[in-house]
């Protein structure tokens, strides 16, 4: 299993391309993946004929876990498989990206489709001590654990493993650290020695009725559910709204929008708009477009904007790379490709990665008022809401405007709401200056 994203961890075969004993040629879809980032094909790094796969459609494995075999075109299709877990071979501590073409081994012996390993490897009789053990466990762990589990003071050579060959995963790390919590202080040491993962208590479950449909969680619904749940827990959340009156860019929008379609093949709507005030207003306001990272913060120099797509089922957030070099013509273009492309299940993991702040267009929905919740590790996420006609007082008298409400929520570890404020009035005055007869691009 390739790592699709520089967060993933897992993948789930969704469905086999290929059976056993087909042709595949090098890079010819293999299966279908799901991850909690992307659903994608994933391309056979080799030539030649699918062996055996070792991974049922449905099964959610670790990244690096072994999927199938593929005898290569050199490789006689009537050799033994290969060894697992001999004392001759040594630990793998990286896995190859997706796409990286392995070696083959002396005497032509079976390629491995996105090889990876099975369980720890090491000491002549094949069984390793437990220190070897831990610091396999320590050198397989992903970026993710290892950050995590950082942040939070936790040796990942003391965590259980439940991943293939007794890898740590996130899910690992994260129990554990709440059962760090629950502990009593005076118990803790005792609690983390003596206590084995078997015995750990069960979720408690609700009482299911007659008539009640129970609904097992997708990879991205449980993402989804892990991440806004580590948000929430981490980041210190605060909130603010304005209101942006945006009777100009209404009236430009309507005047463009028909001959805007013509000319360039996509909707002219509100979004691209927003997202050009943001840029420009994170320009002013940097410490927006940011990260938080343990016992620092990062600034990032590129501005990359998550946009928030509803699924219907889910929600994912593609990213529009250096969105402040694109005009309101090119962010229109670009918005409208991944828009196409998420509701079309065709994301490639470049496109979901590498986002320093996100937008939210619940207004396309109809919401006038919402409280989004931060895309960790981002500083900050900003939501526009649905454009409506209502009475307002202008220079002491009553008109009929189109207003926009648009909110901000920020980590406070990061920022204060100084600061979140300016940056919001930025953007409502960019927004503001729209007239109709302003350009459309």
């Amino acid at each position: 299993m390739p790592q699709l994203g520089e967060s993933v961890t897992e993948g789930t075969i969704t469905r086999w391309l290929k059976a056993e004993g087909d042709e595949v040629a090098l890079d010819e879809p293999l299966a279908e993946v799901d991850t909690d980032k992307v659903n994608a094909e994933l391309p056979s790094p080799f030539a030649g004929t699918v062996e055996k796969l070792l991974v049922s459609e449905g099964t959610t494995v670790d990244v690096g876990t072994e999927i199938a075999l593929v005898a290569g075109e050199e490789s006689p299709a009537t050799e033994a498989p290969p060894k697992e877990n001999t004392a001759a071979e040594p630990p793998t501590e990286e896995f190859p990206a997706a796409g990286t073409e392995a070696q083959p081994a002396a005497g032509g012996e079976r390629q491995r489709a996105v090889a990876g390993t099975r369980g720890s490897r090491s000491g002549g009789n094949g069984r390793g001590t437990v220190e070897d053990a831990q610091t396999l466990r320590l050198a397989r762990s992903s970026p993710v654990v290892r950050r995590l589990a950082a942040e939070h003071g936790v040796d990942i050579r003391e965590v259980p493993g439940s991943g293939v060959g007794g890898r740590v995963t996130k899910k690992d790390i994260e129990g554990h650290i709440e059962q760090k919590e629950r502990a009593p202080a005076g118990l803790q040491e005792e609690r983390e020695t003596f206590e084995p993962p078997e015995t750990a208590a069960s979720p408690e479950r609700l009482p299911v009725h007659e008539g009640d449909r129970i609904l097992d969680l997708t990879p991205m619904r449980r993402a989804i559910a892990g991440r806004m749940s580590l948000s929430k827990r981490e980041a210190p959340h605060a909130w603010t709204m304005v209101e942006a009156d945006v009777t100009g860019l209404a009236a430009l929008r309507e005047r463009e929008k028909g001959a805007f379609m013509e000319r360039e093949g996509v909707k002219l709507t509100y979004l691209p708009f927003i997202v050009r005030a943001v840029v420009e207003s994170l320009k002013e306001n940097p410490i927006l477009n940011s990260v938080w990272d343990g016992d620092r913060i990062v600034l990032r120099k590129r501005i990359n904007i998550g946009v928030a797509v509803d699924l219907e089922e889910a929600l994912i957030v593609p990213v529009i790379p250096d969105a402040d070099e694109l005009n309101v013509t090119g962010l229109a273009r670009r918005i409208d490709a991944v828009v196409k492309r998420a509701r079309g299940s065709q994301l490639s993991p470049s496109d979901v990665s590498g986002g320093t702040f996100t937008v939210n267009n619940p207004g396309a929905l109809g919401s006038v008022v919402s409280n989004p919740i931060i895309n960790h590790p981002q500083a900050a996420i900003l939501s526009a809401e649905a454009v409506v006609k209502r009475p307002v007082v202008v220079d002491d008298a009553i008109a009929i405007r189109s207003m926009m409400n648009l909110e901000v929520s920020f980590d406070h570890r990061i920022l204060d709401g100084g600061v979140a404020l300016r940056f919001l009035n930025a953007v409502k005055r960019r927004l503001e200056e729209y007239t109709p007869e302003s350009g459309g691009s």
